[in-house]
């Protein structure tokens, strides 16, 4: 407990005795102390009430002398005298207290208070008058001098009250509270000329709508559109006036519409809105768009629908120039009102009129130019320049103006820096559709030597298939390659062209020349496109054997391999040479050469062994799936069962990691010529016994596998493979155990320790 700390409770269990809440607060309630109460005091004579009366009087005295500003004091001691009928006396203490603070509002009520208590009615009234003078801008002073005429059913009394009061051109409650009196004593003319001298003294929007309303309910319709007309003239048409008058506009147009009078109210919404810029009539617009949803036509509330949506895009575009994509909503506003405005057969004057607004907008949203050199910021932007153009030239068919469009867009963009394929081409495509192919050539061809990239290569280069100009393609492909010879897709395309001109000469060579660079983004695709041609194209078994001995010699990798064997398995289409003289059969389709399976073997075992020499034991496992595939295919049992027989053993093997020191068991893959190279000793004995596990499986008919050894699956394989590939550390080796079917199949697994 020294440190502060609440003690510790060493007994945790409940007690036997169990107090419920309730008890807890009755007995807390029973031991509270009694609150000290003054004693009681009764009088018995007039001596004691004179004496109780003087020891009073005495402590308020001496009261208010030690605090004489606090108007509590003076308050108390005048209402002690009051409660005793000493209304004199207590006069006299308010009269004091009023001498040390005059303009106490809390002391004025109280002093009225007590006369009224005591019904001491003129009195009141005297002090109400004295005060009201005193205090003329305090309105709680005049709201109860005008409630208690008013309670005394003096109501020219109240009515004079308050126009003392209007004197002094209090606020709006107060003209509200002395129309309100007229109006509960049904004098709605004098109401009517309160509300005009209001008017007169503060002349804002909405006390001209609180006036035309109460003509209006009252049912004299004519003197509330008298009021409104007053209100707008007073106002006045200028921006700033109308602006500040839209309540006033808003209420006489919803009052024409209650009165069913709907021209006028659309008149009178026209009218403003006119006279308002779209970014500063956003409440009267809005009120607008619900008054032709209820009472306008389809043309007219999609006209004031499109309305307020452009004010929606203004304030957007205000805050933000470079915000696209709000550009890109207001374009499509803007040409969606033309097409529509067309559709229903609108005037000349208000197509022009929707058209120039269209152009406005673009105009305008090009004019933002993003800063700074980087394509990112531009990316949005050149499409505006492309929708701007595209429009002109389909609906308004102003081509000169198009043209002129592509031209100041191609102006602006740095192309030292970057440059925009699609803009170009566009441009190019726009001429072409003109019928001035020289003016589309020259634009791409300007493009080409000022910024050279793929896509405008690839643009150019349909733009002239399009057309059929096959020299120029030849052309063209010709510097594309120049300018990016490591583009396989670019030498592909060139050889097909040729190929599909049946210049097959011409498309070999390109190929060649093609798979001689010595740096390619994907060789393998030119190189199987080269092979493919041969094969489909040619039909020439020779060259695409050497074709595929100068790939593996390239690569060696073992999908390369594959194909090869596969190549050699498989049948091929005859020579061109003989096939234009045999022409084609009775069906239109080509003859077939047959393929060679013993080539594939002997590509298969070229294959196996140049992966073995290199150490893959993954890509053999591939490849020797690949093979026992094909012989399933094409080969006989003894030779699936040959290639089985080089599947791996799925094996675990024990090695010690090198970074944490301790026994880790891992899978990987045995090889059988492997093992037979490495260890012929062991392997012989292992060989020895498994066919003498098969021989005592047969005597006993079973199919039993030998002990120590594990029948794999598929799934086991798989997982080894992945295994082999995912960790290729060197680690010590403690032990392998190796697992085989009886038949010599095995799963493809991995194995870190290679």
């Amino acid at each position: 407990m020294q440190d502060g700390r609440a003690p510790r409770i060493k007994n945790r269990a409940p007690a036997e005795v169990q107090i419920t809440a309730e008890q807890l607060l009755r007995e807390a309630q029973e031991r509270q102390e009694a609150a000290f109460r003054a004693p009681k005091q009764r009088v018995e004579d007039f001596e004691e009430l004179h004496e109780y009366r003087g020891r009073k009087r005495k402590e308020f005295e001496e009261r208010i002398r030690r605090t004489r500003g606090s108007i509590k004091e003076w308050t108390q001691y005048a209402n002690w005298e009051s409660s005793q009928n000493e209304f004199d006396r207590s006069r006299s203490i308010f009269e004091r207290a009023l001498d040390v603070d005059p303009r106490s509002i809390q002391l004025w009520l109280s002093y009225t208070e007590m006369e009224l208590k005591s019904r001491n009615v003129q009195h009141a009234r005297n002090l109400f008058d004295r005060a009201v003078t005193l205090l003329p801008r305090v309105d709680q002073l005049w709201y109860k001098y005008v409630y208690l005429e008013e309670l005394l059913q003096n109501v020219p009394g109240a009515r004079q009250v308050f126009e003392r009061w209007m004197q002094w051109e209090p606020d709006d409650k107060a003209w509200q509270a002395y129309i309100k009196m007229e109006e509960r004593y049904n004098e709605l003319d004098r109401a009517s000329v309160i509300y005009e001298r209001w008017i007169a003294v503060r002349p804002e929007p909405r006390v001209w709508v609180k006036w035309a309303k109460f003509e209006e309910e009252r049912g004299k319709l004519d003197k509330a559109r008298e009021v409104f007309q007053t209100a707008l003239e007073f106002f006045g048409d200028e921006e700033e006036q109308v602006e500040k008058a839209q309540a006033v506009f808003n209420a006489f147009a919803k009052m024409e519409t209650r009165l069913k009078e709907y021209e006028r109210a659309r008149v009178i919404y026209k009218f403003a809105l006119s006279r308002l810029p779209r970014s500063k009539s956003t409440t009267l617009y809005a009120a607008y768009t619900r008054f032709e949803k209820q009472h306008g036509t389809r043309s007219i509330v999609e006209a004031t629908v499109i309305g307020k949506r452009r004010i929606q895009y203004e304030d957007e575009v205000s805050h933000d120039g470079r915000n696209y994509d709000v550009w890109f909503d207001y374009v499509r506003l803007e040409e969606g009102a033309v097409r529509t405005l067309r559709e229903e057969g609108g005037t000349q004057e208000e197509e022009d009129a929707a058209v120039e607004r269209v152009r406005d907008v673009y105009e305008r949203a090009v004019a933002h130019v993003p800063p700074g050199q980087e394509k990112r910021h531009w990316r949005r932007y050149i499409f505006l320049w492309l929708d701007y153009a595209l429009f002109e030239e389909i609906d308004t068919k102003d081509h000169e103006r198009s043209r002129q469009v592509y031209r100041t867009a191609l102006n602006l963009v740095p192309h030292k820096q970057f440059t925009f394929a699609k803009l170009w081409i566009m441009a190019a495509r726009f001429e072409v559709r003109r019928l001035d192919l020289a003016a589309a050539r020259k634009i791409l061809g300007a493009a080409i030597g000022m910024c050279p990239k793929e896509a405008l290569f690839k643009g150019y280069i349909q733009l002239e298939m399009d057309l059929r100009e096959f020299d120029r393609v030849r052309t063209l492909y010709e510097k594309y390659i120049e300018f990016d010879p490591t583009n396989s897709t670019a030498w592909i395309k060139y050889a097909e062209l040729e190929t599909a001109l049946e210049d097959f000469a011409r498309a070999e060579a390109i190929f060649e020349l093609g798979v001689s660079q010595p740096s390619l983004s994907m060789p393998e695709i030119l190189w199987k496109a080269y092979i493919d041609f041969e094969v489909d194209e040619q039909g020439d078994r020779e060259k695409t054997r050497l074709l595929y001995e100068r790939l593996v010699s390239l690569s060696g990798h073992h999908k390369v391999w594959i194909s090869y064997a596969e190549f050699e398995g498989a049948s091929i289409p005859l020579p061109r040479a003989m096939r234009d003289e045999e022409g084609e059969d009775e069906e239109g389709e080509t003859r077939m050469v047959e393929g060679d399976a013993n080539m594939a073997r002997q590509v298969f075992e070229k294959g196996y062994k140049d992966l073995k020499s290199k150490e893959l034991k993954a890509e053999r496992v591939a490849l020797l799936e690949a093979w026992k595939a094909f012989e399933q295919q094409n080969g006989s049992d003894a030779d699936v069962a040959k290639v089985q027989a080089m599947m791996p053993i799925v094996g675990r093997k024990q090695h010690v990691d090198k970074e944490t020191g301790q026994v880790v068991e891992d899978w990987e893959l045995v090889f059988a010529d492997d093992e037979r190279e490495a260890n012929p000793t062991s392997f012989k004995f292992l060989q020895m016994a498994h066919a003498w596990k098969n021989s005592q499986a047969r005597k006993s008919g079973g199919a039993g596998v030998l002990s120590g050894f594990t029948a794999t699956t598929s799934s086991n394989t798989d997982e080894a493979v992945s295994s082999q590939n995912a960790n290729q550390k060197p680690r010590e080796d403690v032990d392998v155990k190796m697992h085989r079917d009886d038949d010599g199949s095995s799963d493809v697994a991995s194995s870190d320790g290679e």
